[in-house]
């Protein structure tokens, strides 16, 4: 079994929202090449010309820094997690997240959220690299990695991969990490109309498809404070300046185009938090108006 790096201390980043504070739990870090096989159309030129992706979110030659990590807080009485990265031990074709063996789980039980207090997992949607710890490896099955949770995602995404017609590999990943939370009934699905769907106060899921069609972003609101986790709607922040910039595996990219946009101008020069799903540390930021687009103004996790 190959062993990822542990690329982040165990205490888990964190920022505060109101008066909850979300933790990032890391997974890993992807290697270089993820870049340009993912958004191709960042050159490392492109990359490189844009000065305040340095040093955090891509280095001076334009090579693109990504991470696979989650995000936990409490809310309403409620331990809930966002996405559960690529998970260990599970068959991938892409060698990047093959037979992964991270200390995920202990980062999650550092940071106060061991995996059988988890109320809530919400799935952004169903990628590989989204859900692989929604089960872990028991007496040679896949089982729930969170027994006593929810996990929800749009009805749009599982209607839309139910009748889509998978290779091999995606169909292993619905196998061992989506079919065994569904066969023990622990799926909810939720429908996202434009304006979004309230789960909880204080927590509301956008629709911002196009890298699937039931993609969403969370929000999280809390005493006037207001922070959106991205998923895969933007994947790193040089789509903050170039927009257009699309992932590989979008299955809808002009969708896909359109909801970043409309999402980057709804958070342009306020003081929402955004929370990148891969953006490499420090993670987070506010949008800010920058040359025509925008740009991720940096915000640092707390210091305790």
């Amino acid at each position: 079994m190959s062993t990822a790096p542990t690329p982040h201390p165990t205490a888990a980043p964190s920022w505060t929202v109101g008066d909850v504070t979300v933790h990032r739990i890391d997974e890993t870090p992807l290697p270089p090449a993820t870049g340009p096989w993912l958004l191709p159309d960042a050159t490392a030129d492109l990359v490189a010309a844009q000065h305040w992706l340095h040093p955090h979110f891509a280095d001076a030659e334009g090579t693109l820094r990504i991470d696979s990590h989650s995000f936990a807080f409490t809310l309403g009485g409620l331990r809930i997690l966002v996405d559960t990265g690529i998970g260990n031990g599970k068959q991938r074709a892409n060698p990047a997240w093959h037979d992964l063996d991270t200390d995920y789980l202990r980062n999650l039980t550092t940071a106060g959220f061991p995996p059988d207090s988890v109320d809530l997992v919400i799935l952004t949607h169903l990628h590989a690299d989204h859900v692989g710890w929604n089960t872990r490896k028991a007496d040679g099955d896949w089982v729930p990695t969170f027994p006593r949770a929810r996990y929800l995602t749009a009805r749009t995404e599982r209607e839309f991969w139910a009748g889509y017609d998978m290779d091999e590999a995606r169909a292993q990943m619905f196998r061992d990490s989506v079919i065994p939370v569904e066969e023990a009934g622990l799926l909810d699905l939720v429908d996202v109309p434009a304006h979004g769907a309230g789960i909880v106060p204080g927590l509301r899921l956008l629709p911002t498809p196009g890298h699937t069609p039931g993609h969403v972003a969370v929000q999280l609101t809390s005493h006037g404070r207001t922070a959106v986790i991205t998923g895969d709607c933007i994947h790193h922040p040089v789509q903050f300046a170039h927009p257009a910039i699309g992932a590989c595996v979008d299955i809808d990219p002009q969708q896909s185009e359109t909801s970043r946009r409309t999402l980057l101008a709804s958070l342009a020069d306020t003081d929402t938090l955004v929370l990148g799903t891969h953006f490499a540390p420090p993670t987070a930021g506010h949008v800010a108006r920058h040359e025509g687009g925008y740009r991720l103004s940096p915000v640092h996790p707390d210091t305790h």
